[in-house]
């Protein structure tokens, strides 16, 4: 057997195992366990006398029939097979180690066909395994590995699992796995080149040898046990360091990583250690440049992808061996495969970082440098990448890099520079990573060398100007030095600079630490001007960093200056009489604090360059604080933690707006790269805790305190009313959770009430946040009601009505916030007895004396604090309204002269512009105008309350009726069980008419009594307000008419029948008034009263659109968002006014913009709702309404991104076409075109519809825009990829439309031409009826 085995032709049958056809084959299936164990014994035992017994052909073909059939044996036999043949192999290696060390070729050479034939009976072996079952007993045991590795390309690890079922099983593949990997390299070991003498059969042999390495690599399972991995990685470098495997493994490394994704990594270990410890790095170098040379298309994902990851694991494993190949790799960058491109992005970072870190740096600097800079060149480049994938790593990589021992300025500005413009990309994740390395760039920057590190835009600014002053002045006294030693040696000066031209590339090079060094040399005993010693090296050590790179020619005016300064203590020692040794250490002296001012002056601009990079990115990242994308929001607030511990100047601002994202409903946590993130509103609560409520370490607990209360009430000063609101709810929140200390609040409290003269705001800020935190805990104002009505409404509050107000939000904690669940009768709010201290003083603080604007917003608030406080609020609010009145109507007091200002008395209302009335009259007027308007602002301000507190009323009668009824329920079921479900159904018909009576009541009190009844207060003064509000020229006073408006506006919210028969005086108001802030008021009234009775203003809505068009900002503000709530909410119908609003998407107030976008966003969720009214739109083109043609494009292009249904978009085509026949004006031809270019023409049906319309427009097309239009629809319709798509057609409506086109423009200039000789005909017939005229004239004249 061994004279006729050839090992090439054995593999090669091997290959099909079906027509593998042995001399001496044994069925195996068809005998029992009993035979199949004797054969084996037989055959082990013959191995174990003697491993040359392999030769023997009836003992090969034994092993050969077990492993053809190794599907049915049992574990434990085969166990016996591998160790026979393990040992029967390690026997023969062994031997053959001894006999080539000791013996002729003659006997070694015998040792080749045992080898040989143990080698492919393994190889056999290890692909036979898999298929075996684990034990005897368990025939139905799964095999070990389910899935064979040839086949299953990166298949599922389901060994873990067959495992787990068999941790009894007595033998498992994998267990024999690493034994098996030791044997392959025990026989590699073997000096093969002189055993098998040619290439061919030994490459044969050592094929054999590490196949089972490969086919065992196959296995994602298997390589995921180190002790395996190591064993591949060992057979692999031994056979290709010592037995020429090179070529085999890279063709099999190259197949592995196209088939098999998970072995990227692992194959790139092992070329590691290869080259490690095996000092064999050229198949990684082969490798590499077989990787470069390929090329990957954009289609292909898998392939791209695991050479991608084995290049990554390489170049973190071995940058030095891709270095290398890096020009040939750099090919990659411009690969379709955008996997590849991230790849060489990723190498490139690993090979900076590596540079960086080398020992290279410092013998060959200046081409580590270069290579450097280049690198962060490419990756700069990359940040404008087509594939956002890319983009995305190219930020990732860029923020990794930052944390670098050297800084490189330059680059870091550059790279600054690239992430602020990168926060406008349109891809989320892009924008996520800019931010995280804008945050990285902030922490790592390296301008903290002299400063500390704080990044205040106004601190840098002056510190580079006084630098740039300290320069000036010593470089004026080197300038007269040089003009008194210039005149004594010209001929060294011009050698100097000679000198100083030939070491030019060498002071490049050397860098700035060499210069400084020379200089001093000189000064051993001279000071630093500004410095420490120790702040002068690191500020030059960072300068030096910076070689080569200042701005604005820094550098080469610190050359050519500073150099000739050093060669002049030279020429001191030449020419002694010239300049004496003093004069020499001062230049020597001033050439270095020179330098060291110049290093200053670039640091400080390259420090102030980076603040305003950060700056000018604030805008942008204060408005991806509202982006949809979670993570991208969790990085801004990342940032604006960060940027305001460092001081810069924009992330106070930033922090404000932070604020409105306690609103947002997502609080679960995500996991991103295995890492686990917080929600962002428990992301926002940590950040304002850590920068404003946390305990800073080192500080005694009394100031702990003291600063979280002063930043508490420093939170609320110039707050907006949206940031007090969305501040109410953090505060709400984190003492919801306990997270407030109760010092903080007794704080609070002692800063509220202190005795000493406080800053207003800050008194005023101390109870804005103890109502806030009172919301989750009644209790924070329980115990300080004394305290609140002797400061907020005592003599403090008197002359601070701002802090009245907020102590009255304080005080209406005290009822509780619990809120009305929706259907339920009961009401938690706790109410006091009208004789209650509170109400006493309530009603004192606004009766009191006072003719400040203030007044209003205090009123407003003691109101709302007695209705939400008293029993029965209205009896008070009798008392009120009732002493305002005396007080209006009353005998005016003469305590000041008319000429003269009380000198108690706040601010007055400015004087009316237009008031032309006579000063006797004016005096009249004005003396009860103040007094008057706050009459009238508590009337309407207590109707509108009455409104809500009717509403309490009714709940309350209904809940007593329904406990009443439960009541009788209960004692019928009781008393008689039989008739008790009758007897309940009545009940509860009963009940329900009596709910039905109740509500009916309620509703007529608020209808007809509140407003007209005949013991109604409130009766009494609506005529009062329909007089003042309809008489403008005789209540000029702008105070006034605003109060009366307003309740005016409240009173027509209260009955239906008032609305009916005044709402018109408010629209005409809207329209006539000349103050914006009462239009701005009506404007939201009408809204309030669409509300209540919407079919009053739903015939009016066409006044209410007018306030689009005000030039007031406010006004229209308030106009859009009125109109946007009332139509999403279907309080009103559009009704061909949609072009108004439309109007508004490009206003160049922003917000507006943003409001009108977010209305159309919001509208076009609502079925069909901008397709229906999308006529309306195009209105804008001509008449009263109309637009410039540019805003009309941006317009009309954003709206019909709307229209995605096919259907809409057919008859849209048709309604546009028909539009054509009514306009005359070429600027609406223009305009339809346009709007018709806008739809996609997807479908047959939009072409046709198209072509149908011809006749409307055909006489149009001599326009040449409008021509354009329809040319630019053709190509659309042509680049359509649907079947049916009417080619034909569409070639036959290019000729038409060419065809009307010339025929157009003929006419067109006909057209003008006959104008033209009609207008000449006119002008002669003008002259000849002149001539007449002079001809007749003449003789009259003679």
């Amino acid at each position: 057997m061994a004279d006729g085995f050839n090992l090439q032709d054995q593999l090669q049958a091997l290959q099909d195992l079906e027509t593998y056809v042995l001399p001496n084959e044994r069925d195996i299936r068809s005998m029992d366990a009993g035979e199949v164990t004797g054969l084996v014994e037989g055959a082990v035992e013959a191995i174990a006398d003697s491993s040359d017994v392999i030769c023997n052909g009836e003992v090969f073909d034994v092993y050969c029939s077990l492993l053809k059939y190794a599907d049915a044996l049992q574990g434990p036999m085969m166990s016996k097979l591998l160790d026979s043949i393990s040992s029967g192999l390690a026997a023969q290696v062994d031997s053959t180690l001894h006999d080539v060390d000791h013996e002729d070729q003659h006997t070694y050479m015998a040792h080749k066909p045992p080898l040989e034939m143990f080698a492919f009976l393994l190889q056999w072996f290890v692909t036979a395994a898999e298929k075996v079952k684990a034990t005897e007993g368990e025939e139905d045991a799964p095999a070990p590995v389910p899935t064979r590795a040839r086949r299953g390309r990166g298949g599922k690890a389901g060994t873990s699992r067959a495992m787990a079922k068999q941790k009894t099983a007595a033998w498992t593949w994998v267990d024999q796995i690493p034994h098996t990997l030791g044997l392959l390299s025990k026989v590699l070991r073997l000096k093969t080149q002189r055993i098998w003498t040619t290439t061919a059969e030994r490459d044969t042999f050592i094929g054999c040898i590490t196949r089972p390495a490969y086919h065992i690599a196959e296995s994602e399972s298997y390589m995921k046990d180190q002790t395996i991995r190591l064993g591949v990685y060992k057979v692999i470098c031994l056979a290709v360091k010592h037995h020429g495997h090179g070529l085999g493994a890279q063709i099999s490394i190259m197949q592995c990583l196209q088939y098999y994704e998970h072995l990227s990594e692992p194959m790139a270990e092992c070329l590691t250690v290869l080259a490690k410890e095996f000092d064999h790095a050229q198949l990684g170098d082969e490798i590499l440049r077989e990787i470069a040379a390929k090329n990957f298309s954009g289609q292909d994902t898998k392939g791209p992808r695991a050479f991608s990851r084995f290049l990554i694991r390489f170049a973190e494993l071995a940058p030095r061996a891709v270095l290398k190949q890096i020009s040939l790799l750099l090919a990659h960058l411009d690969s379709e495969s955008y996997p590849m491109r991230m790849a060489m992005v990723e190498i490139i970072g690993c090979l900076i970082r590596e540079l960086t870190a080398s020992e290279d740096l410092s013998t060959d600097a200046n081409q580590a440098q270069k290579q450097i800079h280049g690198l962060y060149d490419l990756l700069l480049d990359r940040t404008l990448d087509l594939s956002s994938y890319v983009r995305t790593k190219v930020f990732a990589v860029l923020a990794k890099l930052c944390d670098l021992p050297v800084k490189f300025p330059k680059q870091r500005l550059a790279i600054t520079r690239a992430a602020v413009g990168a926060l406008e990309d349109k891809a989320s994740g892009v924008r996520k990573n800019a931010i995280a390395l804008l945050v990285k760039l902030i922490l790592t920057h390296p301008y903290g060398l002299m400063h500390g590190g704080l990044l205040g835009l106004e601190e840098w600014e002056g510190r580079y100007k006084a630098v740039c002053e300290e320069l000036q002045k010593v470089e004026g006294k080197m300038g007269n030095v040089v003009e008194r030693e210039g005149t004594e040696d010209t001929e060294e000066g011009q050698k100097a600079e000679e000198d100083e031209e030939g070491d030019k590339n060498e002071e490049k090079d050397g860098g700035t630490r060499k210069k400084r060094r020379k200089s001093g040399g000189h000064t051993e005993d001279s000071m630093d001007v500004d410095e420490e010693e120790e702040e002068d090296e690191e500020s030059e050590e960072d300068a030096s960093m910076a070689e080569g790179e200042a701005e604005d020619g820094v550098d080469d005016s610190d050359t050519k200056k500073s150099k000739p300064k050093k060669k002049e203590p030279r020429k001191s020692e030449l020419d002694m009489t010239a300049l004496t040794n003093e004069q020499a250490a001062l230049a020597a002296l001033e050439s270095s604090q020179l330098l060291h001012l110049r290093l200053r002056k670039k640091y400080y601009a390259e420090a102030l360059n980076f603040i305003r990079h950060l700056e000018s990115a604030m805008e942008i990242l204060g408005k991806l604080l509202g982006s949809t994308n979670k993570l991208e929001v969790l990085e801004v607030i990342e940032f604006f933690r960060v940027a305001h511990e460092y001081q810069l100047d924009g992330a106070e601002e930033g922090i404000k707006k932070m604020l409105h994202l306690i609103w947002s409903k997502d609080n679960s946590s995500t996991s991103e790269d295995g890492k686990e993130l917080k929600g962002v509103r428990s992301r926002l609560l940590e950040c304002y805790k850590s920068l404003y409520f946390d305990p800073l370490p080192d500080m005694e607990p009394k100031q702990q305190v003291n600063r979280i209360a002063k930043n508490m009430i420093e939170l609320t000063y110039g707050a907006t009313l949206a940031e007090l609101t969305s501040l109410e709810e953090m505060m709400r929140t984190m003492m919801d959770d306990d997270q407030i200390h109760t010092d903080v609040i007794a704080k609070l409290w002692q800063v509220y009430s202190s005795d000493r003269p406080l800053p207003k705001q800050q008194r005023r800020g101390a109870i804005i946040i103890l109502g806030m935190l009172a919301l989750a805990r009644r209790s924070v104002v329980t115990d300080h009601v004394d305290t609140m009505l002797r400061v907020g409404l005592g003599n403090l509050g008197k002359a601070d009505l701002t802090l009245a107000r907020y102590t009255c939000v304080a005080l209406q904690r005290l009822n509780g916030s619990a809120k009305k669940i929706k259907g339920s009768l009961l009401d938690k709010t706790l109410r006091m007895p009208m004789d209650h201290p509170v109400f006493r003083r309530l009603q004192e603080t606004v009766e009191y004396p006072c003719r400040s604007k203030d007044w209003f917003g205090l009123a407003e608030q003691a109101i709302n604090t007695i209705y939400a406080l008293g029993e029965h609020p209205d009896v008070l609010c009798n008392d009120l309204v009732k002493n305002l009145t005396r007080r209006a109507f009353g005998a005016p007091k003469k305590s000041t002269a008319p000429g003269q200002a009380d000198p108690d008395a706040m601010e007055q209302d400015r004087p009316n512009d237009n008031a032309g009335d006579e000063a006797s009259e004016e005096a009249k007027d004005v003396g009860e105008a103040f007094v008057l308007s706050q009459l009238l602002f508590v009337v309407g301000h207590v109707a509108i309350k009455h409104i809500v507190y009717l509403e309490l009323v009714e709940r309350e009668w209904k809940r007593q009726k329904d406990e009443k009824h439960a009541a009788e329920k209960l004692a019928a079921g009781l008393s008689s069980p039989a008739r008790s479900s009758k007897g309940g159904e009545e009940l509860d018909q009963v009940a329900g008419n009596a709910e039905d009576e109740i509500g009916d009541r309620i509703a007529a009190v608020r209808e007809t009594e509140l407003l007209y009844g005949p013991k109604s207060l409130l009766a009494v003064y609506g005529p009062m307000i329909v007089h003042i509000c309809g008489s403008p020229h005789k209540f000029k006073n702008q105070t006034l008419r605003a109060a009366a408006t307003l309740a005016f506006s409240k009173f027509l919210c209260v009955s239906s029948q008032f609305c009916d028969q005044h709402h018109r005086l408010l629209f005409k108001i809207l329209e006539t008034s000349k103050d914006p802030n009462i239009r701005s008021n009506t404007v939201i009234a009408l809204g309030d009263v669409a509300v209540c009775f919407s079919t009053v203003i739903d015939e009016n809505t066409n006044e209410l659109y007018k306030g689009l068009s005000d030039g007031d900002l406010v006004v229209k503000k308030n106009t859009l968002m009125v109109l946007t709530h009332l139509i999403l909410n279907g309080m009103i119908k559009v009704k061909g006014q949609l072009g108004e609003m439309a109007k508004c998407l490009e206003d160049p107030e922003q917000r507006i913009a943003d409001l009108a976008r977010l209305f159309f966003t919001e509208l076009s969720t609502k079925d069909n709702a901008i397709y229906n009214n999308l006529p309306d739109g195009t209105h804008l083109s001509v008449g009263e309404h109309a637009v410039d043609e540019e805003v009309f494009q941006s317009t009309m292009r954003y709206i019909f991104s709307f229209i995605e249904k096919e259907k809409q978009a057919e008859n849209i085509v048709e309604k546009l076409c028909q539009r054509f026949r009514l306009s005359e004006e070429p600027r609406q031809w223009r305009d339809i075109a346009f709007c018709l270019s806008l739809l996609p023409f997807k479908s047959e049906r939009s072409v046709k519809k198209l072509i149908e319309g011809l006749q409307f427009y055909r006489d149009k097309l001599h326009e040449e825009t409008v021509f354009a239009y329809f040319t630019e629809i053709l190509t659309k319709a042509r680049s359509n990829k649907s079947a049916n798509k009417p080619d034909s057609e569409l070639d036959e409506f290019e000729r038409i439309l060419e065809e009307h086109k010339r025929q157009g423009e003929e006419d067109h200039l006909l057209e003008k031409r006959a104008e033209k000789k009609k207008a000449a005909a006119k002008k002669r017939a003008t002259r000849r009826t002149g001539r007449r005229k002079a001809q007749t004239e003449d003789p009259d004249s003679e």
